[in-house]
């Protein structure tokens, strides 16, 4: 099984916008970590904000919520292909994942910081261009 089907009485949407609200709490904490002075973990939480925001994105567009995140860079991927909103969202998913995700919280290579800050801070923006996209259907 490659994704994972609402549980019953639970609509796509409902699922769809508590992975929203996951996803703001995620990046709430992320800016909290920021302001702490903790980068690495600050990066690490705005990448979870964002996949949990793509899943969200996938669950209203397709009704299912991916089970690992491969299978969410497949369907957002697969997405992407017929529309031009999600396929900018797609760029910047994997700009998050391999600078927040991948170099700085795994390698520890957060230079510059300035960058790295800016992204952590625009995940905001991703959120609500992902939630948008949801409700255009």
């Amino acid at each position: 099984m490659t994704a994972e089907q609402p549980p019953p009485g639970e609509t796509a949407a409902d699922r769809a916008a508590a992975l929203f609200a996951d996803a703001s709490a995620l990046h709430d904490a992320a800016l909290a970590r920021l302001d702490a002075g903790d980068i690495r973990d600050a990066a690490e939480k705005a990448w979870c904000a964002t996949k949990r925001a793509a899943d969200g994105l996938i669950v209203a567009r397709t009704g299912e919520e991916p089970a690992k995140s491969p299978i969410t860079t497949r369907e957002l991927n697969r997405l992407a292909i017929d529309e031009q909103g999600i396929s900018r969202l797609a760029d910047r998913y994997h700009i998050v994942k391999d600078a927040l995700h991948g170099d700085c919280f795994y390698l520890g290579f957060c230079e510059p910081t300035e960058r790295t800050e800016r992204l952590i801070n625009e995940t905001a923006d991703y959120i609500r261009e992902a939630e948008r996209l949801a409700a255009r259907q």
